[in-house]
Formats: structure tokens, sequence, C-alpha cells
């Protein structure tokens, strides 16, 4: 795998993750009434400034995930994606507060060593 290939499979993944973080900041924020309809609730959630902003990322992301498959086979390029759990876990704790548990650690390292074993070999 190339530099730039990797590149973009990186900005896409990246732009997914952020993307992923914005959607759950702008569910966070939608103030809809326990008793309202359900169209009501998705239409909050839709419209949420920071939910359009995840839909932004993820296209964008797409635009460069196409680029990456116009120059790797689909069975090399798609297990990067699992890149995506390792920086949505990071975003999470990070940026959410959510908790930094021993077995999400492990795992993490794990998709990690992964991710280098893929790399090295194709």
């Amino acid at each position: 795998m190339t530099w730039g290939a990797f590149a973009l499979i990186f900005a896409s993944v990246s732009l997914s993750a952020l993307g992923q973080t914005a959607f759950k900041v702008g569910v966070g924020q939608t103030n809809a009434a326990a008793d309202a309809g359900l169209v009501l609730k998705i239409m909050g959630m839709l419209f949420s400034p920071m939910v359009l902003l995840g839909l932004a990322l993820y296209g964008i992301g797409t635009v460069f995930w196409l680029f990456a498959l116009k120059q790797l086979d689909l069975s090399l390029a798609y297990p990067f994606v699992a890149m995506s759990f390792v920086m949505v876990a990071g975003s999470g704790m990070l940026f959410l507060g959510e908790p930094v548990q021993t077995s999400r650690l492990i795992g993490i390292g794990l998709i990690i060593l992964g991710l280098l074993v893929m790399a090295r070999g194709g």
C-alpha cells in the first residue's frame, strides 16, 4: 500500500469518525418531549446542526474513500475501516467523557495490531 492510498483511507475514516462524534453530540442536544410523536423526534434529530455536520463529514469522507478504492483492492482497503473503531473510541474518551476501560484499551490495541499486519502484507 502506498502512502498516498493510506492517506486517502485515513482521511476517509477520520472524517467518518468525526461524523460519528458529531452525531452523538447532535442527538444529545435534541429536546423533543417524551410524548412527542416519532416523526417530530426524527425531524428534531435530522435537523440538529451537529447531525447535519456529521452527515456532511460522512459525505466528504465518502469522496476520499472512492479515490482510495480506485487505487486499492477492496479486500485490502476495507479492513482499514477498523481504524474508525480506534478513532471513535478515542474521541468518546477524550471529548465525550466516556470511561477508559482496560478491556476497551486491549481491544483497541488488538485492532491496531491487526491493521499493522494487514498493511505489511499488502
